[in-house]
């Protein structure tokens, strides 16, 4: 898979340690800054992880922040993307199964580096369901008039 992953300088750390594991775990991975802890703002990273999932340069987003609250919005600001911020591994699994996420969020100071990686793996191994979340989903999209 084409995984891109983009923080804001608060979880710079806990990309660098999730761009490794998901290279060990044979992705091909496009690290979109920032490269230090030096202040940057996370709508900037946000939204241009937002514009390589929808263009298709990346099948899927890492996005991170200090919460993940933040960096989320921003992604989400993109209409062709489903960021879903997660804390544990269910929510991620669901965030696939039922809305097709095709982006995760996550906060550096609120998830431990297991956890992120449970995540991950939960997030990357399920399948969209489909079925009756279809039609929902193409309304995250394109919204009723």
């Amino acid at each position: 898979m084409r995984i891109a992953i983009a923080s804001d300088h608060a979880a710079v750390d806990l990309k660098a340690t999730l761009r490794d594991y998901l290279i060990e775990l044979n992705h091909e991975v496009a690290d979109l800054g920032p490269e230090t802890a030096d202040r940057v703002d996370y709508p900037d990273y946000g939204y241009l992880l937002g514009s390589v999932v929808a263009d298709g340069t990346a099948d899927y987003g890492v996005a991170l922040c200090g919460s993940g609250i933040g960096i989320s919005m921003a992604v989400n600001r993109n209409p062709a993307c489903r960021c879903a911020l997660v804390s544990e591994p269910l929510s991620a699994a669901l965030a696939r199964e039922h809305n097709n996420a095709n982006c995760i969020a996550m906060g550096a100071r609120l998830t431990g580096i297991d956890m992120a990686k449970a995540c991950l793996d939960a997030f990357l191994s399920t399948e969209f369901g489909g079925g009756r979340h279809a039609g929902r989903v193409e309304k995250l999209s394109n919204p009723p008039a």
